[in-house]
């Protein structure tokens, strides 16, 4: 179940926010300016899909999409425990980071935290099948699909260039574990 935890950014262990509440969790991230969406969606893949044919069956929703967004591509991201890259991708996605613009994504398989840093609280997001996240740019934050990652999500850009990172340095992140 998609939850959100809210903590002072002084407190990891004491969160003053926890819900799985998806209309809540949209209120508490829309003050933030995070976008938050539980999505009923017809499709029906399977985690060995290619993503070519994840891409062609969610065109609908991604066209509607990208238009809103003003976005001009999208691809898909699959992470699974058997990825020899898993602890160096990990660990970049750890690292507290910006982007230039919004970072989309849409949970097709499993799950993860976006976790977001935000004028002294850190919002644990974790999204899982069904779920749309878009983190506004030059938002802190960094992900988490733990180490035995399993998700596959869809991804949406503006800049043509993809996922582009700008790390802070802040190791806030190993001061936030997730659960």
């Amino acid at each position: 179940m998609s939850r959100l935890t809210v903590f002072e950014d002084h407190a990891p262990d004491a969160p003053v926010i926890l819900t799985e509440d998806a209309a809540r969790m949209s209120a508490e991230l829309g003050r933030i300016g995070v976008q938050f969406e539980r999505w009923e969606s017809p499709v029906s893949l399977s985690p060995d899909d290619d993503a070519s044919v994840i891409l062609e069956a969610y065109r609908p929703y991604l066209d509607t999409l990208m238009g809103a967004k003003g976005a001009g591509s999208a691809d898909v991201l699959k992470l699974t425990p058997d990825n020899p890259n898993v602890p160096a991708l990990r660990q970049k996605f750890l690292s507290e980071h910006v982007h230039t613009e919004d970072e989309i994504r849409f949970f097709v398989h499993g799950g993860g935290h976006f976790v977001m840093h935000v004028d002294g609280k850190v919002y644990d997001a974790y999204c899982e099948a069904g779920d749309l996240i878009s983190v506004p740019a030059n938002t802190k934050h960094w992900f988490d699909a733990g180490d035995k990652p399993f998700f596959t999500a869809l991804r949406v850009f503006t800049d043509q260039s993809g996922w582009v990172a700008h790390f802070t340095g802040d190791k806030i992140s190993e001061r936030f574990p997730v659960a």
